[in-house]
């Protein structure tokens, strides 16, 4: 109970940094801030990366990391691109690119989970691999002039509300990997694999095979953020998504998700999408360079890591001071037993 209080209590307190920082953009742009084009320009900009946040949070709380997942999105990009210059129909190119992401998944998968390999370093080693072939695939070219029905669900809003399309996609992942993971068996596997991998596996848990789907997926939403970010640029190329990375483990670290596994939630990291998304747009407005957006980044990316690491310590530090006031237990009457 008091693991699932602190975690609500984090959650609590990015909802009300949430509200602060809706509350100053308004005070700071009160024309343009909450109008319904501004809503949508800021949470179309963070789609791609939101998305990928939901399955990066799995995988964290297995106590592993996918850092390859930009350049699995900018080779899916320059797949596509290649593929409709080559005449393919975006009906057929689309799935192809999502079997390419979860084959890119499944080859850090097999490394990971079957041979053993320290995530950080197959993950950084495939980030180097996926985009080199995004680059061999479409050099330095761009490729445009997309179908107008396809950009329009990357920058396009549902009819009468200013709720995009890569928004409802993000919505419909979270709720379905929010009820796995928080309402289902495989959730409390994925936990007990981050809490203890051999305990878990002594128990039945089959944890190469979790995290190798979980690698399969992954990749899969990757090639799928991919197809959002062709869409909403209408562009296709190879460099595109470079540093994403970064924004998509701060979604899921500053969501909860505890770096060492076997923490985390789903609703914590939804809604630490959209404290970023806003922290974004008011900065943008307020006209702040891209190397200070990059910093204030890094900063809650740091911030994320160490506040959960902090607060541990001090309730270690409190409790132990708690049980060093408790007064020492007197002798036991004659028949009397010991609670310890």
């Amino acid at each position: 109970m008091s693991r699932l209080r602190a975690l609500a209590s984090w959650e609590a307190l990015l909802a009300l940094l949430l509200v602060a920082l809706v509350a100053l953009g308004a005070s700071l742009h009160p024309t343009t801030f909450l109008t319904s084009g501004n809503v949508s320009n800021l949470t179309s900009a963070v789609m791609e990366t939101a998305i990928m946040a939901l399955p990066m949070t799995l995988i964290i709380i297995t106590g592993e990391i996918d850092l390859s997942v930009e350049s699995m999105l900018g080779l899916s990009c320059a797949v596509l691109g290649a593929l409709w210059a080559a005449g393919v129909p975006l009906e057929a190119g689309i799935p192809i690119v999502l079997v390419m992401g979860a084959a890119g998944g499944l080859f850090n998968g097999l490394l990971v989970a079957r041979r053993g390999l320290p995530s950080l370093v197959v993950t950084l080693g495939t980030l180097a691999l996926f985009r080199g072939l995004a680059l061999v695939v479409l050099g330095d070219r761009g490729i445009s002039k997309f179908p107008e029905a396809f950009t329009d669900f990357g920058f396009g809003t549902i009819s009468g509300t200013p709720v995009g399309w890569p928004l409802l996609l993000f919505t419909i992942i979270a709720i379905v990997l929010g009820i796995a993971l928080h309402r289902t068996w495989i959730g409390r596997q994925i936990f007990a694999i981050g809490k203890n991998k051999d305990a878990a596996r002594y128990s039945g848990v089959r944890v190469q095979r979790a995290k190798l789907l979980l690698f399969v997926l992954a990749g899969t939403v990757a090639a799928l953020a991919g197809v959002i970010i062709t869409a909403r640029f209408a562009s296709a190329r190879a460099d595109i998504g470079t540093g994403l990375t970064l924004t998509v483990v701060t979604m899921a670290l500053l969501g909860g998700v505890n770096i060492n596994g076997g923490k985390g939630t789903i609703p914590g990291v939804v809604i630490a999408v959209f404290v970023l998304a806003v922290l974004g747009n008011v900065l943008r407005l307020a006209r702040v360079s891209a190397e200070w957006q990059s910093i204030a980044v890094g900063l809650l990316l740091i911030v994320s890591v160490v506040i959960p690491i902090v607060a541990h310590q001090v309730s270690v530090v409190i409790e132990r001071a708690r049980l060093a006031r408790r007064p020492p237990a007197g002798p036991l009457e004659p028949g009397e037993v010991s609670e310890a």
